[in-house]
C-alpha cells in the first residue's frame, strides 16, 4: 500500500510538471534589459528531467574552427577545474549538502531531479592531469588530495593552492611538478556548513594574492527554513589569506555558484543562480560584476526592485536598495562555471567569459545543458551570448552531459567539467 501511494504521488507529480508554465520566448530573457513575465505559482513547479545516456561515440559540439576532446573519464563528480602554471589541470570532484527536505513536495521534487544526476560516489578529491609531451592527450592522471569535505572552488597565487570544500577554506604549498600534495592542507577558515542547501564554495583570489572570496549560497529558495538560518549565507565573503579574517563583501546573492577576477581590471564577477517556483520564465539567472557593499535583492526581490510577495516579512527598504544584475542568462539555466577568456581562444571569443550552464530542472521546455560565450565591449556585457559546447541534450530529449566549471587555458583552450558523463572535455583551435 505504502509502495503504491508514493508511486501515485511521484506520478501526479509528473503530471503536474508536465503542464502549465508560458510559452515565453527564451532569448528575450537575455541581456541587461531582460523582459520579465509574470509569476506563476501552482501546487508544484513544472519539472522536465532526461534520462541519462551515455555519449558512446558522440561528441559534444562545437563551433566550427575547434575541436573537443576527452582528457579525463571515469572521474568522481568534477565540478571545476584549474589550470596551474606548468599547464597541469586539477580537477575538484565530489557532491555535498546535508539538507532536510522541508516539505512532501520537497521530497517528490529532489526524487524527480536525482533522475537526471549521476549516481557515482562522491570523491571528495583533487585529481591532476597532465600532457607531458604537448600533444593534447593527458596521460598522467594522479589523485593530488583526497579525503576532502565536497570541494568545489580552487584558486593558486605564488605557491598557494586555495581548496574551497563545503565546510572550510584551506590551502596546499605547492611546488611545480608535484603530482600529489605533499602533506594534508592547512586551514584557513571555517565556511558556513549548517544545513547546507546550496552547499556549492566558488572560490576567487585577488590579483595580489592578498584576498580571496567566496561564494557561499542560501539555506533555501526563499527562507523557508527561517532568516536566522540565513545568517551568513547568500552572499560573498572576502577573506584575508593570511589571517582568514573575513567579513561580507556583498550580500542578497542566493547562490552564487562561480566567481572570476576579470583580467586588468581586477573586479570581481559572479553567476548567480536565482530562485525557483515562481514559474517557468522567473526569475533569470545572472551574470553580474560583484560590487563591494552591494545588495542584490535575495530574498526580497529579484533582478534589481522586483518585489518576491511570497516572502514574509517584506523590507521595502533593502528592496529600495537592491542592485539591478548586468546581464540576464534566462531563467532556470541553472550557470555553475564563469571564466574569463583570452586572445589564444581566437578572435570572435576573445573578449568575454565563457559559461557553464548545468540546466534546468524547473521549466517544462528545458534550458541551459550547455556552455555559452557571452561577449564583452570595454569591460562590460555587450551583445548576444553565443552557443560555445551544445550537445549535452540530444534531440530526442535525452541527457549525455551537464557541463558545470570552465577554465580557459592561457595556451589557447576551453576546460569543461561534465558531472553526469564524470568527463573533463579540452576544447581547442583547429584553425
Amino acid at each position: 500500500m505504502k509502495h503504491s501511494s508514493a508511486l501515485s504521488i511521484l506520478t501526479l507529480a509528473l503530471l503536474l510538471g508536465a503542464c502549465g508554465g508560458g510559452e515565453q520566448d527564451t532569448a528575450q530573457q537575455y541581456g541587461p534589459d531582460p523582459r520579465l513575465s509574470e509569476p506563476e505559482r501552482g501546487l508544484l513547479p513544472s519539472m522536465t528531467i532526461a534520462e541519462p545516456v551515455p555519449w558512446g561515440d558522440q561528441l559534444p559540439t562545437v563551433p566550427q574552427g575547434y575541436s573537443v576532446t576527452a582528457i579525463a573519464t571515469d572521474l568522481k563528480i568534477p565540478r571545476q577545474t584549474l589550470v596551474l602554471p606548468n599547464g597541469d589541470i586539477l580537477v575538484a570532484e565530489g557532491r555535498g549538502g546535508n539538507a532536510a527536505q522541508l516539505k512532501p513536495k520537497d521530497v517528490i521534487a529532489s526524487k524527480i531531479k536525482a533522475r537526471g544526476n549521476t549516481s557515482v560516489e562522491s570523491g571528495n578529491r583533487l585529481t591532476l592531469l597532465r600532457d607531458a609531451d604537448g600533444d593534447g592527450t593527458y596521460e598522467v592522471q594522479t589523485v593530488f588530495a583526497d579525503d576532502l569535505n565536497a570541494p568545489y572552488g580552487l584558486a593558486f597565487f605564488e605557491g598557494k593552492l586555495y581548496v574551497a570544500n563545503q565546510d572550510a577554506l584551506v590551502r596546499f604549498d605547492y611546488q611545480e611538478g608535484q603530482t600529489e600534495a605533499s602533506g594534508p592542507p592547512t586551514k584557513v577558515t571555517d565556511l558556513p556548513s549548517a544545513i547546507n542547501h546550496h552547499w556549492t564554495k566558488a572560490l576567487a583570489i585577488s590579483p595580489d594574492g592578498r584576498f580571496l572570496y567566496v561564494g557561499i549560497g542560501s539555506n533555501s529558495n526563499i527562507t523557508e527554513r527561517g532568516m536566522e538560518a540565513e545568517v551568513d549565507r547568500a552572499l560573498v565573503w572576502q577573506i584575508d589569506a593570511e589571517t582568514g579574517a573575513y567579513k561580507p563583501y556583498a550580500t542578497g546573492l542566493r547562490n552564487p555558484t562561480a566567481l572570476a577576477i576579470q583580467p586588468g581590471s581586477g573586479q570581481l564577477w559572479a553567476v548567480v543562480n536565482e530562485r525557483d517556483e515562481l514559474g517557468e520564465d522567473l526569475a533569470p539567472d545572472y551574470l553580474t560584476a560583484v560590487r563591494e557593499g552591494g545588495f542584490y535583492g535575495w530574498p526580497y526581490s529579484y533582478w534589481g526592485k522586483n518585489v518576491d510577495p511570497r516572502v514574509r516579512p517584506q523590507d521595502p527598504d533593502k528592496v529600495a536598495a537592491a542592485i539591478t544584475p548586468d546581464y540576464a542568462l534566462g531563467s532556470h539555466v541553472a550557470a555553475l562555471g564563469l571564466d574569463f577568456s583570452t586572445t589564444a581562444m581566437g578572435e570572435q571569443f576573445a573578449d568575454g567569459v565563457f559559461i557553464g550552464e548545468h540546466g534546468s530542472w524547473n521549466r517544462k521546455e528545458p534550458v541551459g545543458y550547455k556552455v555559452i560565450f557571452v561577449p564583452f565591449s570595454n569591460g562590460r556585457p555587450s551583445g548576444e551570448p553565443i552557443e560555445f559546447v551544445t550537445g549535452f541534450r540530444t534531440s530526442d530529449d535525452k541527457t549525455r552531459g551537464r557541463p558545470v566549471g570552465v577554465t580557459v587555458d592561457p595556451s589557447g583552450a576551453l576546460i569543461v567539467a561534465d558531472d553526469l558523463a564524470n568527463t573533463v572535455w579540452r576544447v581547442t583551435r583547429t584553425q
